[in-house]
């Protein structure tokens, strides 16, 4: 009879992976390094082959590893929807960070359902700029983050990424030999990426406009300002400008990853929200 794969030895195992230690594994997930060590030795002879490359630098997967892992990230999340489906309701506090354009994207509303389905998980969800939930997550007022990954110090758990797309109003004169922009304010990231782009096509281009708020932005596009690269998701179809647009240069793809607090691995709550939000997007 084939051996079975314990859960903890597999939450051990997915928490090293991702954190490319063995000591910060074992910080994340609020256990000794010897007892996480421990768990990988055992995992490793069930399996009969070893799993992670170790260094002093930290760990890597090797070809088994690399294949473990899709399914034991799988094991772990079905393991907590199971308990969720059979009425086991998850308790707890956990405060979720997201950047507006993300938060724009109806999460918020999902987070409330969330938070319906487990009457006793109290959820706070922060909506701002990467610099300020980078700084929330450090100081501990959120558990996981939700945003460009470049603004955050810890590697992301997962991440995809996300062209950007012009919203432009039809009003616009597209074939004028300077291009009206509508950008978010500094210290936006994606700014610098934009531009380059930009310039990279050889297109003049104006600030018309710019604001540190997706509202400003927004209103300014509806108002004929100008040109804005923004995410799909926030972008109606009225204003979407077609692709490959002669007057309107490729835009680059930006990074929306999901980062977690140090020592919040294996707290079911932040878990069952990880795994929620890394479906939804």
């Amino acid at each position: 009879m084939p051996p079975d794969l314990e859960i903890a030895l597999l939450r051990a195992f997915v928490a090293s992976a991702r954190a490319g230690s063995i000591s910060r594994a074992a910080a994340a997930v609020g256990q000794t390094q010897p007892a996480v060590s421990q768990k990988l030795r055992r995992l490793e002879r069930t399996l009969g082959q070893p799993l992670l490359l170790r260094a002093t630098s930290g760990v890597s997967l090797t070809n088994a590893g690399e294949a473990l892992l899709p399914y034991a990230e799988r094991i772990l999340a079905l393991s907590a929807e199971a308990l969720s489906d059979l009425g086991q309701s998850i308790s707890g506090q956990c405060g979720v960070g997201l950047a507006e354009d993300i938060a724009a994207a109806h999460l918020p509303q999902f987070l409330v359902r969330f938070a319906k389905v487990h009457p006793h998980a109290k959820l706070e969800v922060m909506v701002g700029s990467g610099p300020a939930l980078r700084q929330a997550l450090k100081r501990g007022r959120i558990q996981i983050a939700l945003c460009d990954v470049r603004y955050m110090q810890e590697p992301p758990r997962w991440s995809l990424p996300f062209p950007l797309v012009w919203a432009v109003d039809p009003s616009v004169d597209l074939s004028a030999d300077t291009l009206p922009l509508v950008l978010f304010s500094r210290p936006c990231l994606w700014r610098s990426a934009i531009l380059e782009s930009i310039d990279g096509a050889g297109r003049s281009w104006k600030l018309a406009f710019e604001s540190t708020s997706l509202a400003g932005v927004k209103a300014a596009v509806q108002a004929g300002l100008g040109a804005a690269p923004m995410l799909p998701v926030n972008v109606v179809p009225e204003l979407r400008a077609p692709y490959n647009h002669p007057g309107l240069p490729p835009l680059p793809t930006v990074e929306i990853g999901l980062i977690r607090r140090s020592g919040t691995e294996g707290d079911p709550l932040v878990d069952a929200i990880d795994d929620a939000l890394r479906r939804l997007v």
